[in-house]
């Protein structure tokens, strides 16, 4: 069975920082496309960052310079780094899997859901 877990949400500061992380089991993590999205309270979902299996990278325009994203395929961990954080920044996270090494930045083409965990950022 695969399972993603999210973890390392919370409340911070405008300009503060966070580090989420999912943690996957049930399937070769290294071999999956991985990615980050967002869905803030009334919106639609959204891409925030993704990294193939090579380890290519792609950032929404949104968070480029502020957020990184990392895997650590020995541990079977996903990794967002968020800096600089802002209110715009609020939402639930979800790191998702998709049955390919690369990436799309289409939502509905990972097959894999983590359960999400909330990122507010407010003064």
């Amino acid at each position: 069975e695969v399972r993603l877990v999210e973890s390392g949400g919370g409340s911070v500061q405008p300009g503060g920082s966070l580090r989420l992380s999912c943690a996957a089991t049930g399937y070769t993590f290294g071999t999956y496309c991985m990615s980050w999205f967002r869905q803030p309270p009334g919106k639609e979902r959204e891409g925030v960052a993704r990294i193939s299996a090579y380890g290519g990278t792609s950032y929404a325009d949104s968070v480029k310079g502020r957020f990184t994203i990392s895997r650590d395929n020995t541990k079977n961990t996903l990794f967002l780094q968020m800096n600089s954080l802002q209110p715009e920044d609020t939402a639930m996270f979800y790191c998702a899997a998709r049955r390919s090494a690369l990436c799309d930045p289409n939502w509905r083409l990972y097959n894999y859901w983590g359960q999400g965990t909330q990122v507010t950022v407010s003064s």
